[in-house]
């Protein structure tokens, strides 16, 4: 008899709902890079580096106070809100590449949205201990559960992991609305040549792949604990 999901113990739902999530978010990280390191290789015409862009989208939005800084690595760019820092990586800071430009303008728009006061990134902002919590406290509340063989807290265990769902969820228009933010600078004020734009904007279409990849599994992931142990409570009743 198949038991809450298994079969011949083989995790069914994993297989159903969270493998081909997982599968989709290989495949996106793989085309970010994959993007990325293609119009890295494309350098803009105005010779433009990723920290002149950002500063850029920083004064046609009336932001000031927000540093520009280096930071090593690739692909480690953001904005840091506690110091009011944008940190661009060694293929970005100094890089006059079209994907670089595409890079810092999205950092900056995060500095943007934290200016203006933007709804979304304060509300990730506020619950970011919430679901640090959530993310520790989930797989030991369960395991607990089961082994006292409480519902309760296994459904506090599920709740837990939900809070990490989430912030996925809040996190993804966030990163769109920042991508918005910098593709419109960079066509409203020319940063870039309109030959150059859409590699740009494609390099930014890729880094949002990954974001909608990590919402979609973290909801798989739920849904599968969801349907375990909802199930396990049915037939213990």
């Amino acid at each position: 008899m198949p038991y809450h999901g298994y079969y011949y113990g083989i995790d069914m739902y994993y297989i159903v709902l969270v493998l081909p999530c997982v599968l989709f978010a290989f495949w996106a990280q793989n085309k970010v890079n994959s993007t990325f390191n293609r119009y890295s290789r494309v350098q803009n015409l105005w010779g433009l580096t990723g920290a002149q862009a950002a500063e850029a989208v920083l004064r046609y939005n009336g932001v000031s106070g927000v540093r520009i800084e280096y930071v090593s690595g690739k692909l480690t760019d953001h904005f840091d809100p506690r110091s009011n820092v944008i940190r661009l990586s060694s293929a970005v800071y100094s890089s006059t590449s079209v994907a670089s430009i595409g890079v810092a303008a999205h950092e900056a728009g995060h500095a943007v949205q934290y200016a203006i006061g933007y709804a979304p990134i304060k509300l990730r902002a506020a619950i970011i201990p919430l679901t640090q919590f959530g993310s520790m406290a989930a797989m030991p509340l369960l395991i607990l559960g089961l082994l006292l063989n409480t519902s309760t807290l296994v459904t506090i265990g599920i709740a837990a992991f939900g809070l990490s769902t989430l912030f996925q969820l809040v996190t993804l228009p966030v990163e769109l609305d920042a991508s918005r933010r910098a593709l419109q600078t960079i066509q409203q004020n020319g940063l870039l040549t309109a030959d150059e734009y859409p590699m740009a904007k494609k390099t930014l279409t890729a880094a949002a792949l990954t974001y909608v990849a990590a919402l979609a599994t973290s909801l798989a992931q739920l849904l599968r604990l969801v349907l375990i142990f909802g199930g396990r409570d049915r037939n213990d009743r």
